[in-house]
């Protein structure tokens, strides 16, 4: 497929006659869009984002440092965008250690969370395969990373929910829950994923709350002032800037897509929205747009078949990804392709690594509820959550250390296609580089999926327990 790639200058061209061209190519791409840029030796650019010097309007060439690759450098045409919901990267990957990555970073044997009785609970295998959701509210996240401790999630969800079936036991609703964690005998396809491919154990949600900022974060890299699950009126997100660079992106949803966290009326992207199944058809045929959002079913009570999100079944959701990885392996645009597996928020489940501090995106303070913490900016970080590289580029068995959240991922975007950042938060984002081997793919010849079963007996509870 032919993209209409963004004009890259190099060397000593006068900046005017740069500007003249461009311009003549695509009167839609503003001129700061094709300066002229030296790019910053990696040192100052990472001291720069560090102290938050960059700002909105940043090209990425700017921003990421002289080693790294820019637009079409960059040998890949397809970003697929896969975020599924409320997992914790501790609750998926606490035994990732014992199963083929020792380096990554897990809670310590002697992390416990203390419950309001003053007993302390320690992380366990979780062994049921469905449990009540834990609580992820503004608030209650705050309590939960309490400062940096991260002692709150037993707390905080001890006998609650957000989501109460009828007839739910009163055990069920144990603060507790939130400590449990699942190992490769129940996710038997993401810790293989997680092994065999790239995988970064301090990325982090963007925002220490709910659903919608988060995704608002992975698309506009600002909730706009949102703290809650509450529809906002678009402002610029990365589809505009797509729009306006002439590149072809698609949403893959089923019912209800990501983006309605703007608002319901989904006429403006109604004709870039297709069910997943189209993505399969796609896949197949060999025509992917050069950006792809794909979305489980989001914001449905009850079951919801594979976005993980509690009480729905994680194996249901693993199976789920593996179908559409699988798929991805088998097609001729594996070559070219890189699926970022990720998760909007950790949903209330617990980790150890206290949030680091994080860019201020723009100037909206947080539109706060009562009983919200006062003096709270978005100026930290949100819980970590899982982030998956897979693509013939994704280094095999290497596990990344460096602090990402989803503007990460939006900055990768506006590399390869050379967009300015929306805010100061995606402007001093790191994109994930140190994911990939650009030189020699590690996986060019892309590794055979086994599409794990959920087993039927646990599958059977679930739907008993919560009445799917």
């Amino acid at each position: 497929m032919q993209l209409r790639r963004g004009t890259r200058w190099v060397g000593a061209l006068v900046a005017s006659v740069a500007l003249v061209a461009s311009c003549a190519l695509d009167p839609l791409v503003p001129p700061s869009w094709e300066r002229v840029i030296k790019p910053p030796p990696d040192e100052l650019a990472r001291e720069k984002r560090a102290a938050c010097q960059y700002r909105a309007g940043a090209m990425p060439a700017e921003t990421q440092g002289a080693s790294h690759p820019n637009g079409s450098h960059i040998p890949i045409d397809h970003i697929v965008v896969l975020m599924q919901e409320n997992r914790s990267f501790d609750h998926y990957f606490q035994k990732l250690p014992e199963y083929g990555q020792p380096d990554v970073e897990v809670a310590p044997p002697s992390f416990s969370n203390p419950d309001t009785a003053g007993e302390h609970i320690a992380p366990f295998h979780q062994t049921a395969y469905c449990f009540v959701d834990t609580v992820h509210t503004w608030a209650d996240v705050h309590a939960q990373i309490d400062g940096g401790k991260m002692d709150g999630f037993v707390k905080t969800s001890e006998g609650v929910a957000d989501e109460l079936p009828p007839g739910t036991p009163p055990e069920l609703l144990a603060g507790g829950r939130a400590m449990g964690f699942y190992d490769a005998s129940d996710l038997p396809f993401y810790y293989w994923l997680a092994s065999e491919f790239s995988i970064a154990d301090h990325y982090h949600a963007s925002v220490p709350g709910p659903t919608v900022p988060n995704r608002m974060f992975g698309y506009a890299a600002t909730s706009l002032g949102a703290t809650k699950n509450e529809p906002v009126p678009a402002e610029l997100t990365i589809f505009d800037n797509l729009d306006r660079r002439g590149i072809p992106y698609r949403i893959y949803a089923d019912l209800t897509p990501g983006v309605t966290v703007y608002a319901p009326d989904l006429t403006e992207r109604e004709s870039t929205i297709s069910p997943t199944t189209q993505l399969i058809h796609d896949l197949e045929s060999g025509d992917l747009p050069a950006v792809v959002f794909v979305d489980p079913i989001l914001g449905h009570r009850g079951y919801r078949p594979y976005d993980e999100h509690p009480a729905a079944m994680a194996q249901e959701g693993e199976r789920w990804v593996a179908t559409l990885v699988d798929a991805f392996s088998k097609s001729s645009l594996w070559p070219s392709t890189v699926i970022f597996l990720t998760y909007d928020e950790h949903g209330g489940l617990f980790d150890h690594v206290p949030p680091p501090p994080a860019c201020i995106p723009d100037g909206r303070s947080p539109r706060r509820s009562p009983g919200d913490p006062p003096g709270t900016e978005f100026d930290r970080l949100g819980v970590r959550v899982p982030l998956i590289a897979i693509s013939p580029f994704a280094k095999k068995h290497f596990v990344g250390h460096h602090v990402y959240d989803h503007t990460s991922i939006l900055r990768f975007i506006e590399a390869r296609f050379v967009l300015p950042a929306m805010t100061a938060r995606d402007a001093n984002a790191e994109a994930p580089w140190e994911l990939f081997d650009f030189d020699a793919p590690p996986h060019a010849e892309p590794p055979r999926v086994q599409i794990p079963t959920p087993d039927p007996a646990k599958v059977a509870i679930c739907k008993a327990a919560f009445h799917y």
